[in-house]
């Protein structure tokens, strides 16, 4: 299977009504479709944040979660995650867990590419250290849950829409899931 060729298309009750080609899917009236994202961690209980490849469609250079990507049709979930996994990091996961199963959003780049997505999100840990592909990922950095939650409540701006949205449901960022503000 070629990574990602195709993407689950959506009705907006989240049922699979088609596919379609995912160099086809991204633009500026992005038909709403399945994706998932995944927050690794470390043992020293570090996320990883990447940095997105200039030479990306939407929001390419902002600092996002760790990875992102669309199963297949009729690839498991848990398949699709551990694959984009070692695609995009060279990783290897384990300890995968789904935190927000219906995590959904629609935002705009400046650019006027849509993401629109039904994007279960979930949790790993790291079995060793990244290998970044670069046609996807320009940086990486462990950081702070913490730090990176008041990061982004000082400067959404510097990162992707879907994790400033993440981190606003997921008490691991210390964020305030009414105000989107650092908690102490």
């Amino acid at each position: 299977m070629n990574d990602g060729d195709q993407v689950v298309l959506l009705d907006e009750e989240g049922r699979a009504i088609g596919t379609a080609p995912k160099a086809t899917v991204h633009d500026t009236e992005t038909a709403l479709h399945l994706a998932f994202s995944c927050h690794v961690m470390n043992d020293a209980g570090e996320v990883l944040v990447t940095r997105r490849a200039l030479s990306k469609v939407a929001w390419p250079g902002v600092w996002t979660n760790s990875f992102c990507g669309h199963p297949a049709p009729g690839e498991a979930m848990e398949d699709a995650v551990r694959r984009r996994a070692a695609y995009e990091l060279g990783l290897e996961i384990d300890e995968l867990e789904l935190r927000l199963p219906d995590f959904r959003y629609r935002a705009v780049d400046a650019s006027g590419i849509v993401e629109n997505e039904i994007c279960p999100v979930f949790f790993a840990r790291a079995r060793h250290e990244p290998v970044p592909n670069p046609l996807e990922v320009v940086d990486v950095r462990w950081v702070d849950p913490l730090a990176l939650g008041s990061a982004l409540s000082a400067a959404a701006w510097a990162f992707s829409p879907w994790l400033e949205l993440q981190s606003e449901q997921l008490p691991l960022f210390g964020r305030d899931v009414l105000t989107g503000a650092a908690t102490p």
